[in-house]
């Protein structure tokens, strides 16, 4: 599967209103617009919080692995991992809120 992130001049903490106007090609999971890659930070956040992400089919997964590794390639981030799967695909922690 091929990557569809590309990068974008915003940069650094973004806001509700900030996050909206960003275009899908930012995101790890475009078509969910969850988790921004706009610089070295927010990729190190959403290989984090990748098998917290809910309501992804395997596909979108692996879809967000490859815009992941291209966006670490972009800002000089290191990818211990080959495979999403070795992030994980479940929330590894319970959510009270549920």
């Amino acid at each position: 599967m091929k990557s569809t992130w590309k990068p974008h001049e915003k940069h650094g903490g973004l806001s509700g209103k900030d996050k909206r106007e960003l275009p899908e090609s930012v995101f790890a999971f475009p078509d969910k617009r969850k988790e921004p890659m706009t610089d070295a930070g927010h990729v190190r956040n959403a290989i984090a919080r990748f098998d917290q992400v809910q309501g992804v089919t395997d596909e979108e997964r692996d879809l967000a692995f490859q815009n992941i590794l291209a966006a670490a390639a972009h800002y000089d981030v290191e990818v211990a991992e080959t495979d999403w799967h070795q992030l994980g695909r479940l929330p590894h922690t319970p959510n009270p809120a549920h």
